[in-house]
């Protein structure tokens, strides 16, 4: 028995995906179309997007916050989760990309469930916080610009409900972050960001090795 997470080889992960993965036909549809784009690596990993999935079931999450959607994978698998209930209030600043997203939502018939916002997330997160909707959000994924994640974090902790869930990827960072002489600005945010949720008494906390690092931190 190992004593710490297993490494995943190319041949282990295709085992993985083969064995486990279920997908749509539109989430395989628009997981090829953002493959083709340069910025693709931006697109969480499908086995991601099912655990994600999986967790919006769990906790019974009807109202959820998105904080960064790309071409609308995330997006997709969390609202099939919803399973026809709820709301997803999706924040980005691209429309090139949001119109991807929005037409695959469009076709997996899950539109009606997603209130796309464009524009800075945290002006989208601040206007949330000042209509009242503190405490009215149950889960809350954070996959941004990294630097200003302490900012997501903070207002999103605020809009949650106590025992409400925040996922934040890319916590691990392609192990940048274990690298002490790396102090490039985006490495060093989530340094940051990975100390103070860690520091954090507000919340309970686990930091999985999936695909690049997915934090969940529970709000008490």
């Amino acid at each position: 028995m190992s004593k710490k997470s297993i490494s995943l080889t190319d041949d282990l992960h295709t085992y993985l995906i083969k064995t486990s993965l279920r997908e749509t036909e539109v989430q395989k549809s628009l997981r090829s179309q953002t493959a083709k784009l340069s910025e693709s690596n931006m697109q969480i990993s499908p086995e991601q997007g099912q655990f994600m999935q999986l967790l919006v079931k769990l906790t019974g999450a009807s109202q959820i916050i998105e904080v960064g959607v790309f071409t609308g994978y995330s997006t997709l698998a969390m609202a099939l989760g919803l399973e026809g209930r709820g709301k997803i209030v999706a924040c980005d600043i691209s429309k090139k990309w949001t119109d991807i997203a929005t037409r695959y939502w469009d076709e997996a018939g899950v539109s009606s469930l997603i209130e796309l916002k464009l524009g800075p997330a945290i002006e989208t997160l601040r206007a949330l916080r000042n209509s009242w909707q503190c405490g009215h959000f149950d889960l809350a994924f954070i996959d941004a610009d990294k630097e200003n994640y302490i900012a997501y974090y903070e207002q999103c902790l605020e809009l949650i409900r106590p025992g409400g869930l925040i996922l934040i990827d890319n916590t691990l960072w392609d192990g940048k972050v274990a690298d002490i002489s790396n102090n490039e600005e985006e490495t060093t945010a989530i340094r940051q960001l990975n100390n103070n949720i860690y520091q954090d008494e507000r919340v309970d906390i686990s930091l999985l090795p999936i695909s690049d690092g997915l934090t969940l931190a529970r709000k008490r």
